[in-house]
């Protein structure tokens, strides 16, 4: 942290705020000791005077020096804004982060009850806790610091929220990260800047909040006394000595202002700052990555990576269950790559999700059979399977900038899952990230691992993730649009690594996109999704010969290739996709199709496997002699 301060002290609000605040700071420790006895002594012979050479503030209604006494409640002022302040930061932190932590179920009533204490006005709030605690200087802690929680609280839970949807918490999660240990390591560290400058805002707040009490007669009592009860002193002698009242309204307009310029200057250091010293050296020899499971290999290399039979996936809605994904089947064998297409929202990813086991309640998982390394994974608590699915099921997401965690080093992100449960040392595990950043070919690899996700590339980032999924022995590579937003020659780079970890470590691959020409080049089968159920399972060679499904044709149509009439509109698919909510009796896809019948519309196809490979329609056979008869005119 300390060598994020200069930076600080490089921009003129952070010059000024600091200044500011150590000048207060070494007066709330040095007032006391200095002039303490000057503002406690009394003199009845000089009482209410004005300002002079000997009392530059005047004196109070006991002959009490007001400037003096102004410069020692420095330290009274700032020690109770600092406790109440901490009181309720801390107490914040605690209500917004348990609705992360519990159970969905107590974690609404959680929120529900901060949406309760934030109907109460703040103040209303601090004056009724003041009264029922008592007068007193604690009880006025106690209240501010209680009254603060609830808004604090409310910002922790938004921003905490927004975070735990990101993938990386989402992968932290699935790895057996312990849930607390991803809201300090992942969540926090996140939200930091904007909760820094709310605390800053809220300690001003919280002096002025005191200052009003002790003005009111209900914070600070004598012999004790601070700025706000310097105010309330001096107001009687307003008209003749306006320095009595306005002297101590100074330091309190002063300390507010040092609290938010600094505050200000260093939210951005304190959200931005690196959680990790790790020192990122290259190896000097190969790491041997110890196993986390156990049974005969060679075995489990020709068996079935994947094995799923009849999957589906709901979650609650108004007016019954919603299910994205129908019955799903697919099966996977060591170092095949199969492709899903479809358009958006015909459940591709939602499948690779609850084959990943990334799915949250209230979704719902359900199939006949759910197979992978041969490991049954319905059976048994989720937290059996963490050290199976964090070692040997890798996932590449759709946006690599949300799968890493932007506050956090590269090499870190690297290293976590592998010392869970690989049982690296922390050299170890250095060294591997290191290895593994040289595997998918990112050049000076020892220093990219010292880096953040903002210094890399969409290319690069994407890279990294797929290093992250090798830092174990991945049987698995679920890739989900991996070269979206890419350009044409790092889509083709990315493609390039999968084929290559495939080859040289026989990893299947289950590989999403929209794009049917990407899927034909890298897949050895292509499977086509439509209203959450596969319609179409085929060889890639096979893709544009031989595809019998009319949404199949359809998307091979709209793809344009080198053939394509620049003159003419560009190919689509007429309609819209079914709405999970409400899918129609029959085929899916009969209100979109060209040859859909009342038979379409009433029986729902079933997938019916052949010599070319398995098909959903009832003119499966018709589709196809429709494609040769266009393709020979």
């Amino acid at each position: 942290m300390r060598r994020h301060w200069p930076q600080v002290l490089r921009t003129p609000v952070g010059i000024v705020g600091i200044a500011l605040l150590t000048i207060l700071l070494l007066l709330a420790v040095l007032a006391p000791l200095l002039w303490g006895d000057r503002a406690t002594a009394t003199d009845t012979g000089d009482i209410l005077s004005g300002p002079s050479s000997q009392h530059w503030a005047g004196t109070d209604d006991l002959g009490r020096d007001i400037f003096f006494r102004t410069l020692v409640a420095t330290r009274l002022s700032i020690v109770l804004t600092l406790l109440a302040t901490a009181l309720g930061v801390g107490l914040g932190l605690l209500l917004g982060l348990a609705p992360l932590l519990l159970p969905r179920r107590l974690g609404r009533i959680m929120v529900a009850f901060l949406n309760v204490l934030l109907g109460f006005p703040s103040l209303l709030m601090v004056l009724f806790l003041a009264v029922i605690l008592g007068v007193s200087t604690s009880s006025a802690v106690l209240a501010i610091g209680v009254a603060i929680a609830s808004p604090f609280a409310r910002l922790v839970h938004t921003l905490g929220a927004g975070i735990a949807e990101r993938d990386y918490v989402a992968a932290a999660r699935i790895s057996g990260v312990n849930p607390v240990r991803v809201i300090v390591r992942h969540v926090l560290p996140n939200v930091a800047e904007p909760l820094v400058v709310n605390a800053t805002v809220t300690a001003s707040s919280v002096l002025l909040a005191f200052g009003g009490l002790s003005f009111l007669g209900i914070g600070v009592q004598p012999p004790q006394y601070d700025w706000g009860r310097l105010m309330q002193d001096g107001l009687g002698s307003i008209y003749t000595n306006p320095l009595a009242a306005l002297l101590p309204g100074i330091a309190f307009v002063v300390t507010g202002l040092a609290f938010n310029l600094t505050g200000e200057a260093a939210a951005g250091t304190f959200g931005a700052k690196s959680r990790s010293r790790s020192r990122w050296t290259s190896p000097a020899a190969p790491v041997t990555v110890r196993p986390s499971g156990s049974g005969d290999e060679e075995h489990a290399r020709v068996a079935d990576v994947l094995d799923v039979r009849d999957l589906h996936v709901s979650f609650p809605g108004p007016e019954g269950p919603i299910s994205p994904v129908r019955g799903v089947s697919l099966t996977l064998r060591t170092g095949e790559a199969v492709g899903v297409v479809g358009e958006s929202g015909s459940g591709k990813s939602m499948t690779a999700l609850a084959v990943a086991q990334l799915l949250e309640e209230p979704g719902r998982v359900t199939a006949e059979r759910l197979t992978f390394c041969e490991t049954d994974l319905q059976a048994g608590a989720r937290s059996d399977h963490d050290a199976l699915l964090g070692t040997s099921l890798a996932v590449v997401f759709q946006d690599p900038m949300s799968s890493l965690n932007p506050v956090m080093r590269i090499g870190s992100q690297l290293v976590e899952a592998a010392r869970r449960h690989q049982g690296l040392t922390r050299q170890e595990a250095s060294d591997r990230a290191v290895d593994r950043l040289r595997a998918v070919h990112l050049a000076d690899p020892e220093r990219r691992a010292r880096q953040h996700p903002h210094e890399f590339s969409g290319g690069m980032r994407q890279r990294t993730m797929i290093a992250m999924g090798l830092m174990g022995t991945p049987r698995l590579i679920v890739a989900d649009e991996p070269t979206t937003a890419l350009d044409m020659t790092v889509q083709r780079q990315v493609l390039d690594l999968l084929q290559e970890t495939r080859r040289d470590h026989g990893t299947a691959i289950l590989l999403i996109s929209h794009d049917v020409s990407v899927v034909s080049s890298v897949c050895d089968r292509v499977l086509v999704m439509y209203a959450g159920r596969i319609v179409e399972d085929l060889p890639s060679a096979d893709l544009r010969t031989k595809a019998r499904h009319p949404y199949t044709r359809a998307l091979i149509g709209a793809v344009p290739d080198m053939a394509t009439d620049l003159d003419a509109p560009l190919t689509t698919i007429p309609g819209q996709p079914v709405d999970p909510r409400n899918v129609p009796d029959g085929c899916a896809y009969a209100a979109r199709c060209p040859l859909a019948t009342e038979r379409c519309r009433q029986d729902d196809p079933v997938l019916v496997a052949d010599a070319i490979g398995s098909v959903a329609c009832w003119h499966a056979d018709v589709a196809l002699d429709v494609r040769i008869e266009e393709e020979a005119r």
